[in-house]
């Protein structure tokens, strides 16, 4: 079949909500690529219990590259999507602070079965992104593995390593075969796997620096990752820089969909601690051996700022109340979302926008932001954590303030999910004018 080029208007582009990574910017004219990236949907196994054969699943995979996948800040990169599975899918890309993107949700179609698809898209800020197909759960016969992409920065970062660390879970029933998100789990049992392997190790020399970009790719559940015997120096949360700062006992907890850099001088051999909860468990393990003859690196230096406001006016800030999931408050699972319902909010391009996002469930909800990172308010709003977020997870019953410059107008994706297996993925839209 004939590869089709989405060439929308500008105001269909402008009406589209910040998602997709089949998309072009705007304005006519396709911009020259600078870098290209082949993506394939297809099926796919994975070795998730030693006394069964591999389990199916779906995968979204980058045909075009060995190994991970790394772009750079600035690249306009050509990306081919290719859906060899039985359902329309698109992928949805996570961490492009501000790209102007159609939404596979309304924005265009998503690619149908065995069809292929070209588009540019822009890469404005360095980070760890994540792309995959959760807002298509209702469509999923089969759970489906996310595909992290690096976007690199434009100036050597000071380290002798760059990993990717991918954790997901897996709901495995008694026959082996594992269940997509927003069924009831019945009597499956819980799977972790790091980059796909339920017995991860990574080798290292004694004391190389490496950057690990920690990526929680499970669907539901609020992860917690610890290196034992090691300081672990948070440098980036959801693909943005950070003022670096170490983790508290060394571990890192994430919500579903949530990303940190971390920078660790490996030391000595030691193990990978997941804690989902309800118990820890060993995952994996850092083998060192061997030293690396050179002097020892200084300290961590911030990353290079991706160019979001130092500041932000909050006294003079549009406020508004977000309810998450709440059933009289306008969330629809994405299969029945229409940009024809009552947005969340509105706001003019420019403006500082404080957000008081309520969790009124009895279960730990999620909450993620398409088009902008924010910042996490004090709880005097009297300032802000020294790091943004575009994902977080909130207790029952409580209510987090946040604070984000809308500069990119548009109509942009909120998404609402409890940590509950079984849960639907809710959505509501925001529009920036």
């Amino acid at each position: 079949m004939k590869p089709r080029i989405f060439d929308p208007s500008r105001r269909e582009v402008l009406a589209g909500l910040g998602a997709s990574a089949a998309s072009l910017i705007g304005g006519g004219a396709t911009p020259v690529a600078t870098a290209q990236l082949a993506l394939q949907a297809r099926p796919a196994t994975l070795a998730l219990r030693p006394d069964r054969p591999p389990t199916p699943i779906w995968e979204l995979a980058a045909v075009s590259h060995l190994g991970n996948v790394h772009l750079k800040r600035g690249d306009r990169c050509e990306v081919t999507f290719r859906n060899a599975l039985s359902v329309p899918l698109a992928p949805v890309w996570y961490g492009l602070n501000g790209a102007v993107m159609a939404d596979p949700l309304r924005g265009r179609a998503p690619t149908a079965p065995d069809a292929t698809e070209t588009s540019i898209i822009s890469i404005p800020n360095a980070g760890t992104l994540l792309a995959d197909f959760r807002l298509f759960e209702d469509r999923l016969k089969q759970p489906a593995r996310p595909l992290p992409i690096i976007a690199n920065e434009t100036s050597r970062i000071p380290v002798d390593r760059d990993e990717v660390v991918l954790i997901e879970e897996w709901r495995v029933g008694p026959d082996g075969t594992a269940l997509p998100p927003g069924r009831d789990p019945k009597d499956t049992t819980s799977t972790y796997t790091l980059n796909g392997r339920t017995s991860f190790e990574l080798s290292a020399s004694a004391g190389e620096r490496l950057r690990l970009r920690f990526i929680n790719g499970s669907q539901r559940s609020v992860l917690a990752i610890k290196l034992e015997g090691h300081e672990v120096q948070v440098m980036a949360l959801d693909g943005q820089p950070a003022e670096p700062f170490p983790a508290r006992n060394g571990a890192l907890v994430l919500a579903p969909g949530a990303r940190a850099d971390a920078f660790v001088d490996a030391a000595a051999s030691a193990g990978f601690v997941l804690h989902d909860g309800k118990e820890a468990r060993p995952i994996g393990r850092l083998k060192v051996s061997g030293k690396l003859e050179r002097a020892p690196l200084p300290p961590p230096q911030p990353l290079p700022s991706n160019d979001l406001p130092e500041k932000l006016d909050l006294k003079g800030a549009l406020r508004f109340d977000v309810a998450l999931g709440a059933a009289d408050a306008g969330w629809t699972r994405t299969a029945n979302f229409s940009t024809a319902s009552t947005p969340a909010f509105r706001a003019k391009a420019g403006r500082t926008v404080v957000l008081a996002v309520k969790n009124p469930a009895p279960v730990t909800t999620v909450f993620h932001l398409h088009g902008h990172h924010f910042r996490l308010l004090d709880r005097l709003d009297d300032g802000w954590k020294p790091y943004w977020l575009d994902t977080l997870a909130i207790e029952p019953g409580q209510t987090q303030r946040i604070a984000f410059a809308a500069t990119s107008p548009g109509r942009w994706l909120i998404e609402s999910v409890v940590t509950d297996w079984a849960a639907p993925r809710l959505v509501r839209w925001y529009g920036v004018e």
